[in-house]
């Protein structure tokens, strides 16, 4: 359910495609995982900022994050009625930019296969999240975002169950607009998108490592099956696939 991604716009695209007052000095990433710092698209005071978020969402209302669960995802379905998503809904909607993002294919033999997810025209992609801060009893602060899940489009299901809600067009400017639009308006905007507006490819297992992050994570790599084993027969007798 969007566990990692990749984010590789150069700063000044940033600003250009997501209306921003200035960007963040970032450097191209290729495999972003929960905990790390991310960027971070909201509206403060009337303006479009970019900030740099942990990625798991960390309500204000939390006494010690420590002892809080990790909440990478936030699912469309329910957000609205979950205490640590509900008042992010209203007031902390954020969007995510990245390049695309990598999903788990459970195969029949239990082994599970990543592949790279992008938009099929290239277009950079606006991950529909929350955000909240979090301001500790020492004057600590914590900026943190989840990201949305809706059900996986016919395309999609072929991997995996859920996928991001991505945004496009009006409906970034609206989900971002929480003086405006409301929070049921919000919800109306998480949609899977059309089958046909992305593309996937199978990729390398190294980036089941958070420590691997380079370009080589999202060339394409071959599926390798593993062997069938053989059976010996009882009494010594020819062996066997079953």
């Amino acid at each position: 359910m969007c566990g990692r991604y990749a984010s590789t716009l150069p700063p000044e695209m940033m600003v250009e495609l997501f209306k921003l007052i200035k960007g963040l000095d970032i450097i191209p990433r290729y495999n972003i995982a929960p905990t790390q710092p991310v960027a971070a698209i909201w509206e403060a005071h009337g303006r479009r900022e970019a900030h740099f978020a942990r990625w798991g969402l960390v309500p204000g209302w939390v006494k010690d994050p420590r002892d809080f669960p990790l909440l990478v995802n936030a699912r469309v379905e329910t957000m609205a009625e979950k205490p640590a998503f509900r008042d992010a809904l209203k007031h902390g909607r954020c969007i995510i930019p990245a390049s695309g993002y990598y999903e788990w294919h459970t195969n029949p033999d239990k082994t599970k296969q990543p592949y790279y997810i992008t938009m099929e025209d290239g277009r950079p992609m606006a991950l529909a999240g929350l955000y909240a801060s979090w301001m500790g009893p020492n004057g600590e602060e914590i900026d943190s975002v989840a990201t949305i899940t809706v059900a996986a489009n016919a395309q999609l299901s072929e991997i995996h169950d859920r996928m991001p809600a991505i945004l496009e067009g009006q409906a970034i400017d609206d989900w971002l607009n929480v003086r405006e639009v409301r929070a049921h308006q919000a919800g109306q905007l998480a949609l899977p998108l059309a089958d046909g507006a992305l593309k996937f490819h199978p990729v390398s297992t190294r980036v089941n490592s958070a420590r691997d992050d380079d370009p080589g994570l999202i060339e394409p790599a071959e599926i390798v099956r593993p062997e069938p084993k053989l059976k010996k027969m009882a009494g010594g007798g020819q062996m066997s696939l079953f």
